[in-house]
This record gives structure tokens, C-alpha cells and sequence, in this order.
């Protein structure tokens, strides 16, 4: 019985546990989220740096697209001067590394080029659906971030092992493992 108890116990802190760092987890991307959504890529760019920085240091597409948002929110608050300067001293020169990423700069530029933005061809850059398209690829990153950075499972299923075997001790006979690193088995005590 005190066998049953000190597992359980050990189970509820490790649910408490990784409760906690869900929820924590959650409410993070989250708030990077409504930063993206809301236009503050400044702010998401910093709350992802202070998740892990290594998510953009490994992720240039992603780092180039947060760029990309930023220099559309520029334009979008018509400050057209910061927007050209930002383009060339920030996004250029990824350009230049990059083909794909200097067709996206072409495109986000050629916002500055029309006084009224519902008349450009790549209008669907300031719409909302830009933004939402921009956090959703920002959350993923997080997630798959996080999913790496686990436990590894190797630990947590020895001690799952030794758990169901608290657990079996008290209802059957069964040849249970009694060195976890060679594997041996103890017949059981018929």
C-alpha cells in the first residue's frame, strides 16, 4: 500500500508539473501571438528571443518574415521615410542572400508606390489575414522549438516502468525487471 501511495504521490507532482509548464507555454505564445496580430513585431521578436533565441537564429524564413511584417506595418502607419530606410538597411541585404526573400521585399515595397493601397496589386499584404498568416508560422516555430527542448523520453519511460510495476506488485505475479540498466528479470515468488 505505502508502494501505491508514494507513486501516486509522485504522479500527481509530475501532473502538477507539466501543467504548469503547459499553461505557461500557452499563455506565451499567446502573448506573442497577439503582438503579431495586433502589428507590435517588435515586441513579438523580443518575446520570442526571450522563449529561445535560437528560434530565429535557425529560422532565417521566419526571422525574414517577422521583418517583412514589420516593414508592412510601417507602410500600413504610413511612415514611409522608416519604412525605406528599414527596407534597405534590414531586409535588402537578406535579399541578396536569398531569392525568394528578395521577391518578397519587391512585392512589400511596391505598397509605397500607390497612394491609396486598396489599388495595389499586392494589397492582400495589409490586410489582417497577413498577420494572422505571420503569427500561426511564429506559433509553430515555438511549438516545434519546445517539442525539442523536452525531456528526453528515456527517463520518463523508466519511470513509467518502474510506476506500472508499483502498480502490478499489488495485483499479480509477473517476471518484473529489477536492474533497469542490464534488464535483468526476477522470476516471480509464486
Amino acid at each position: 500500500m505505502q508502494k501505491l501511495q508514494r507513486s501516486s504521490k509522485w504522479n500527481q507532482e509530475r501532473n502538477v508539473s507539466l501543467a504548469e509548464i503547459d499553461l505557461a507555454s500557452i499563455e506565451d505564445r499567446m502573448a506573442v501571438n497577439k503582438a503579431v496580430q495586433s502589428g507590435n513585431v517588435e515586441d513579438a521578436i523580443e518575446m520570442v528571443n526571450d522563449l529561445n533565441p535560437e528560434i530565429l537564429k535557425t529560422n532565417p524564413q521566419l526571422f525574414f518574415h517577422l521583418q517583412q511584417q514589420r516593414l508592412i506595418e510601417l507602410i500600413r502607419n504610413e511612415k514611409v521615410e522608416e519604412a525605406l530606410e528599414f527596407a534597405q538597411e534590414e531586409l535588402a541585404p537578406r535579399g541578396e542572400e536569398n531569392e525568394s526573400f528578395l521577391e518578397d521585399l519587391e512585392k512589400t515595397v511596391a505598397l509605397l508606390a500607390f497612394e491609396e493601397v486598396s489599388e495595389c496589386p499586392v494589397r492582400e499584404l495589409v490586410d489582417v489575414s497577413q498577420r494572422l498568416k505571420t503569427a500561426s508560422e511564429v506559433n509553430a516555430a515555438i511549438l516545434t522549438s519546445q517539442s525539442h527542448e523536452k525531456d528526453p523520453k528515456l527517463p520518463s519511460l523508466l519511470k513509467m516502468l518502474i510506476w506500472v510495476q508499483d502498480q502490478l506488485d499489488e495485483k499479480v505475479y509477473y517476471p518484473r525487471i529489477t536492474n533497469l540498466s542490464t534488464a535483468s528479470l526476477e522470476n516471480p515468488a509464486v
